[in-house]
């Protein structure tokens, strides 16, 4: 059993690492999304800022664009034209996924200051990209409403996590010390 365990340490290490951070990660954001029940920025802070954000975008591009609160769930309706076209959730802010890639590249840690600034810049172009996914997404949604599965349940998701995937990739081969 110890040369089993000897074997595959780092496989166990990085699994346990993994679950500890996405865990503790997990439970944090939930205890944010309980103490934001009722505050000032509808849904929750982040997810009004991506909405808002999205709607600041659309408008740069020539849309015009609104956002309102959703009367019947936590999220926020985002319109064009006054057209109803797709609703902010909580799940739209990026956070899940942020949470899943600092717990992926902790479990697989380089020095300190490395992983620092990775987790940091990979967690702004993860927010970043979502934000743009959002927008692109309604605007296909407003030329080509026909396509609303297709673009909600297949590409926008590959958009987000290959990009995840592809700076998992960069970390393992350029900055972790585990190989």
């Amino acid at each position: 059993m110890k040369a089993l365990f000897a074997k595959y340490k780092s496989v166990i290490k990085f699994i346990l690492t993994f679950l500890v951070v996405y865990v503790v990660l997990s439970v944090c954001y939930k205890f944010y999304l309980q103490f934001s029940d009722g505050s000032l920025y509808y849904p929750d802070y982040l997810t009004n800022l991506v909405g808002r954000q999205s709607e600041a975008v659309l408008d740069t591009m020539g849309y015009n664009a609104a956002i309102a609160p959703h009367p019947k769930e936590a999220s926020l309706k985002l319109l064009v034209n006054g057209k109803y076209l797709a609703r902010v959730i909580e799940g739209c802010n990026a956070v899940s996924v942020i949470i899943l890639f600092v717990s992926f590249i902790i479990a697989f840690s380089g020095h300190f200051k490395a992983t620092f600034f990775y987790i940091l810049s990979g967690s702004v172009l993860i927010y970043a990209v979502n934000l743009i996914r959002i927008v692109l997404l309604t605007m296909g949604l407003y030329h080509y409403p026909e396509y609303q599965d297709v673009l909600h349940t297949v590409i926008f998701p590959a958009i987000i996590y290959g990009m995840v995937f592809l700076l998992w990739i960069i970390w393992v081969n350029r900055f972790s010390k585990l190989k």
